[in-house]
């Protein structure tokens, strides 16, 4: 009995087993079609993602280019001290953080009451032609967006200004008012990415059992409560992954929207990070110093993807990695 005992205690290992390097090998080989489709992505990101980071050194070094990466002299955190102990360090992290909570609120919402007003309008001419033109936004380049934003509210030519005049009241300089700046980012932003912002929704909700809402409806469930406790839940892992992505680049606003939209009146909440670092380093050629905000702000948004993660990990099962 004892060596029957014994001898059970040598079976064949578990079928989890790591699978040897040789049959991976053989697997990858079987398709390998896949690994050619997917090679010229992994070759972008290591030429333009990975590759640069070498550079990144800079940022504790007084770089010279006149003697290269390797030959500037190491300086340790002098730069990152240089930048929190200056008067305008936490004015740029707030109208960065500001910026980009305010758009995140107005924004992250939008598609996804749009894609559920889509979801409950019936195919036709009708939905098809809202979709159109709630789309076509996304299409225009920031520079025109811009140029348009800028025509529109013009003190003396603007739409805008010209109905407030009809009104009985006076002309507004609204691009140069520092007060008006986030709101007229964010909201001709919202108009122009709510549309598109609805196709990954509009996917999601694609998956949706149309048994349970004629389950619903026989029960005498109402359109909203449908759309509550059916088609909501369904958009949860969609809305958490991309919110997730969101507080990823809680320090990331659009660069060139912001900067196009800049004048030396409504620099008080318009003087974001990101064009600071292209001033001070493009343009005044303090490449280390740039270099160091630049990473300091890339630190901030690697911290808030993972703890942002970490958390609806523990809330929820939906997570990045």
């Amino acid at each position: 009995m004892a060596q029957d005992v014994a001898d059970t205690s040598r079976v064949a290992p578990p079928e989890n087993v790591k699978k040897t390097f040789k049959e991976r090998l053989k697997q990858a080989g079987s398709n390998w079609q896949l690994y050619v489709m997917i090679f010229p992505v992994v070759l972008y990101f290591f030429v333009f993602a990975y590759i640069p980071m070498y550079g990144v050194q800079i940022a504790f070094k007084r770089y010279m280019p006149i003697h290269g990466i390797w030959g500037s002299p190491w300086v340790g955190l002098q730069h990152f001290e240089r930048f929190f102990n200056s008067y305008y360090s936490w004015d740029l992290i707030w109208n960065t953080i500001s910026l980009s909570l305010y758009q995140l609120i107005a924004g992250f919402p939008a598609p996804i009451i749009l894609a559920l007003a889509f979801n409950e309008m019936k195919d036709g001419f009708y939905k098809k032609f809202v979709q159109t033109v709630t789309y076509a936004p996304h299409f225009i380049s920031v520079v025109v967006i811009v140029g348009m934003i800028t025509s529109f509210l013009s003190p003396s030519s603007g739409i805008i200004n010209v109905f407030l005049n009809k009104l009985g009241f006076e002309s507004y300089a609204f691009m140069e008012d520092p007060r008006w700046f986030r709101s007229i980012y964010v909201w001709s932003g919202v108009w122009q990415s709510t549309g598109y912002g609805t196709v990954i929704y509009l996917a999601a909700l694609s998956g949706v059992d149309t048994q349970l809402h004629e389950a619903a409806t026989i029960d005498g469930a109402s359109r909203l409560q449908r759309l509550w406790h059916i088609n909501l839940p369904v958009l949860v892992p969609t809305m958490v992954i991309l919110l997730i992505m969101n507080f990823g680049g809680i320090m990331e606003v659009g660069f060139e929207k912001v900067l196009l939209m800049q004048n030396p009146l409504n620099l008080a909440t318009s003087n974001v990070i990101s064009t600071f670092t292209y001033q001070t380093g493009l343009l005044e050629a303090q490449y280390s110093y740039a270099a160091a905000i630049g990473l300091f702000n890339a630190a901030i948004n690697s911290t808030m993807l993972l703890l942002v993660n970490w958390i609806s990990g523990k809330l929820s099962d939906t997570q990045l990695i």
